[in-house]
């Protein structure tokens, strides 16, 4: 039972597998966003005002992109990290070894990630009262997130 339940640590790794794949994807996608957002701007010759916020606009949803492909990067190495192997070389920053050095990995750009999404509702706003509703909302989860990371280790 004992052999079983150790070679069982190895299923980890469709976890891990899926969430590289899933974040590199990402990151390839907003790098071509990247590019597209560039590409039209070159192509209509359009350097308005309209034209800056669309670019504005586009470029936050890149960093997001970005930022939800670093996630699952994150995800993936604290994955193989906490049940593969533990002697892979990473930077300090991302050194985990337990589980709730990965929640508080994730949890950090978790909350960068619904700054990045708040942004891009101001830039799209339009006087609608909603962004009340919304920064109100993402304040209460950023709140419980910090309550979380600063109390919920303590028993």
């Amino acid at each position: 039972m004992h052999r079983f339940f150790s070679s069982s640590r190895w299923l980890v790794i469709i976890a891990v597998t899926g969430s590289f794949i899933a974040g590199t994807a990402m990151l390839v996608f907003g790098g071509f966003s990247v590019i597209r957002l560039l590409a039209e701007l070159l192509q209509t010759g359009d350097f308005g005002g309209k034209a800056a916020k669309t670019l504005a606009l586009g470029f936050i949803e890149a960093v997001d992109l970005f930022l939800l492909g670093t996630v699952f990067q994150i995800i993936a190495m604290g994955l193989y990290e906490l049940f593969i192997d533990d002697t892979i070389p990473v930077p300090s920053w991302l050194v985990i070894h337990t589980l709730d050095d990965l929640k508080s990995k994730l949890l950090g750009v978790v909350v960068v990630v619904m700054a990045v999404v708040f942004l891009g509702h101001v830039i799209n706003w339009h006087g609608e009262q909603e962004i009340i509703w919304i920064g109100g909302a993402i304040a209460l989860v950023v709140s419980s997130m910090t309550f979380f990371l600063a109390y919920g280790k303590k028993k």
